[in-house]
């Protein structure tokens, strides 16, 4: 039997909302896990792997229960958080999508509730997964099992209400195209606090933390890089001309932040890498979220320059200094999620180029754009500082206050004999097998001789 679809949806744009989820869903599992897993050394990778598919499944489970509502929701507290209530009614396949707070400022969703519930899971899926690159290698499992649920509630779910869901970050004009305060900016300041506070690793990782298979790092960074086209193509909720051209400048901003990385690299420190060029990658993608849609190609090339090179910058020239040196980062996710999210954000307030237009108005309405100070707007950089300040301050507060009660209930840190041995004693897994198999015995004849005895000639004389 034909059951003909609501007379709001539109084929396009609800394939189009779910196609980009399902890329931002793969950028965690397996992107991350899998580059993860080939940056680390050898004997935490089926770990660092674990914590990424740990976290994409137990914020599922928060979301649907009241993450979602919190982050999207009808206000609880003034405009600081939503009503943390459970989406699991059939309303979620009948009812159009809407966020509460932002109906009027922009068109109606053409796509059911469900799809904007999925589609907003995965980004809150993948900030527990970027804030665990700062603390593998001693981080207790246990501990980050309580961790991600609670954390996801109440950093990330308020930071995307302030911003997102119509809360105050938003009503004074800040932006974030994608997130890059709500993702990268929050999950950074968050993984660095993290890292303080659980300790570093053993001196013996911290000399030699050699990555253990590049290649399968590259294939997760191919991942991550292409699931990308769905983290920035999908924002504007629509299948539209801005979808387009947010994934034309995410990719042209990727390729010259690795560009740069390579070309700083190479230019002064006179040595290139793999892990470098991943890097640059990273940054590109991470600077130009906040802005994708906010900018033009032009913008895009000096979000992706400017991404790299501040990143590149304090990864290679401050990293021994403080604040920097205070805290174990393993795989430098301040620099390159904080602080690339951060130069995204603020070029958002100088860039932006009020010609983008990320919703089309209706009728006389000019449609939802943004400017920047160089197109006459010097308040956007203003509130874009302002909203920087508070998402750090937020999230790394909340982080320290969640870890502390954690701590009450289970050790941050792994045990002295768990640091040492890895996988291997976590799990009784590792990545791969080392050791040589037994040779199997010769096979003896009914009289006890070896089989082969028999064959060989008796010595001369």
């Amino acid at each position: 039997m034909y059951l003909p679809a609501p007379a709001f949806v539109n084929p396009g744009d609800n394939s189009w909302q779910l196609t980009a989820a399902t890329f931002v869903g793969l950028q965690s599992i397996p992107g991350l896990a899998i580059l993860y897993g080939g940056l680390v050394k050898r004997k935490w990778a089926v770990s660092s792997a674990l914590f990424a598919i740990y976290a994409f499944a137990a914020v599922l489970v928060v979301w649907v229960l009241g993450g979602f509502n919190a982050a999207f929701g009808h206000p609880l507290i003034g405009s600081l958080v939503g009503l943390p209530q459970p989406v699991l009614g059939a309303l979620s396949e009948e009812g159009r999508a809407s966020i509460p707070l932002l109906v009027g400022l922009m068109p109606k969703f053409a796509f059911p509730q469900a799809s904007l519930i999925y589609f907003q899971f995965v980004f809150a899926a993948i900030a527990p997964v970027i804030l665990a690159g700062a603390i593998f290698g001693r981080m207790n499992l246990r501990a980050w099992m309580l961790f991600v649920p609670v954390w996801s509630l109440l950093v990330y779910s308020v930071d995307a209400f302030m911003i997102w869901g119509g809360g105050w970050l938003s009503q004074l004009g800040v932006v974030d195209y994608s997130g890059g305060y709500v993702i990268h900016v929050a999950a950074g300041v968050s993984g660095f606090v993290a890292a303080l506070m659980v300790g570093p690793r053993t001196a013996k990782d911290q000399r030699d933390f050699k990555p253990n298979n590049m290649l399968l790092a590259i294939a997760g960074a191919g991942i991550l890089w292409l699931g990308w086209n769905g983290f920035n193509g999908g924002d504007p909720y629509f299948a539209g001309a801005d979808a387009a051209a947010a994934v034309l400048n995410t990719n042209l901003a990727t390729a010259v932040a690795l560009l740069a990385w390579f070309f700083l690299d190479f230019g002064v420190n006179r040595k290139l890498s793999v892990a470098g060029a991943i890097n640059g990658m990273i940054c590109g993608l991470v600077a130009i979220t906040p802005a994708a849609g906010y900018v033009d190609g032009l913008g895009a090339l000096l979000v992706g320059i400017l991404g790299a090179a501040i990143p590149w910058y304090t990864m290679n020239r401050l990293a021994g200094r403080f604040p920097f040196r205070r805290a174990d980062d393993t795989l430098g996710v301040v620099h390159t999620h904080f602080l690339a999210g951060a130069v995204g954000g603020v070029m958002v307030g100088l860039v932006a180029n009020p010609a983008m237009v990320v919703y089309p108005g209706a009728g006389a309405a000019p449609g939802v754009t943004v400017a920047g100070l160089f197109y006459g707007n010097p308040r956007q950089l203003l509130v874009q500082l302002l909203g920087l300040v508070v998402v750090t301050a937020y999230a790394g507060a909340m982080t320290a206050g969640i870890l502390k009660l954690v701590s009450l209930v289970v050790p941050l840190r792994m045990s002295e004999r768990e640091l040492e041995a890895g996988d291997r004693i976590l799990f009784n897994e590792e990545v791969f097998e080392l050791h040589h198999p037994v040779p199997a015995p010769e096979p003896i004849d009914v009289v006890g001789t070896p089989v082969g005895e028999h064959q060989r000639a008796p010595a001369a004389g």
